[in-house]
């Protein structure tokens, strides 16, 4: 039984591209079917990381870039909530905010998205690959070294047409985007987390709320997924404990089984010629514990020596 009324009317704050209209609309309908006779508004914004697209985010900002104005809504209570990709979430909230929910999570994995060729290994010296990652840059160069990685930036829609224009012989995405809006078909192949460790979040979708809402936090408890909350807290810690910058090329990973969360991590220098590697298991229910232990053993080798030569960047895994 809840402790506060069911809400009679709850606005959501959502960036306007497609996809995060989709995860907004996804949240909305959750919600509904929870809350019926609850009246819920999407309150669509564009963020200064939607409108920089002609510099790297990590030079003008950074992650947060994607959430402030959402951030804003919240403060000033012409929000209740706000919807993100959980991988475009800084690793520290402002004071005043909370992560109330995390959701299911979508396909972690980074798809290979090309319209002549099938997979990585087919590219041809020289092939120009579009990413808009560091830490995808990282992976590929140690894999590949002879492709060319160039900066990929803007929403999901517009990267598909700078592919389709001939810009790039490749791009890598995330395939929860491309499969939330319905292209998997754009896939042709997709890089497992062997090939291509993801970002952490990638793939789940978080809800922040104003930390006070005491009452928002009981309405959408039911939409948090126990097993992702657990992964992505870990996976968290461990880009914390390295300052959560998106100037670095960071992967951190966690499945779980049973009780035992298994979490793998790299850090690395852009060109992929200096690596830092961990894969360590523990409880499932100490998530922070793991991420702790992992940043510690990212550290015995040398991450902080690694994360000195990473001045500059660019930034995003959509």
């Amino acid at each position: 039984m809840l402790k506060f009324p069911p809400p009679k009317k709850l606005v959501i704050a959502s960036r306007e591209s497609r996809l995060a209209m989709w995860q907004a609309e996804h949240v909305r309908e959750k919600l509904a079917l929870l809350y019926p006779q609850c009246s819920i508004e999407i309150l669509g914004m564009t963020t200064r990381g939607d409108q920089i697209l002609d510099r790297t985010l990590s030079k003008v900002g950074g992650k947060g870039l994607f959430v402030k104005e959402l951030e804003v809504a919240i403060a000033e209570r012409r929000a209740d909530l706000a919807v993100h990709s959980l991988k475009d979430v800084p690793m520290t909230l402002p004071d005043g905010f909370a992560l109330a929910t995390v959701l299911e999570r979508e396909d972690p994995r980074d798809a290979f998205v090309s319209n002549d060729y099938a997979s990585l290994d087919e590219l041809p010296d020289g092939a120009v690959v579009g990413t808009s990652s560091l830490r995808r840059q990282a992976q590929i160069a140690v894999r590949h070294p002879k492709l060319v990685i160039r900066p990929l930036r803007g929403n999901l829609d517009t990267r598909l047409g700078k592919l389709d224009k001939g810009e790039y012989a490749a791009i890598i995405l995330a395939a929860a985007g491309l499969k939330r809006l319905g292209l998997p078909q754009r896939i042709r192949a997709f890089l497992d987390p062997e090939q291509s460790l993801p970002a952490p979040g990638q793939g789940a979708m978080g809800i922040e709320i104003h930390s006070d809402r005491a009452d928002l936090q009981e309405w959408l408890a039911p939409l948090n997924h126990l097993p992702t909350a657990q992964a992505v807290t870990a996976e968290r810690t461990v880009s914390r404990n390295f300052g959560g910058s998106c100037q670095i090329p960071l992967a951190a990973f966690a499945t779980i089984d049973g009780d035992t969360m298994r979490m793998r991590a790299m850090i690395a220098t852009p060109d992929g010629t200096r690596v830092a590697r961990a894969d360590l298991a523990g409880s499932a229910d100490a998530p922070e514990i793991l991420g702790g232990l992992i940043a510690e053993v990212l550290q015995q080798q040398q991450a902080t020596a690694i994360l000195a030569s990473c001045h500059v960047g660019v930034d995003g895994d959509a």
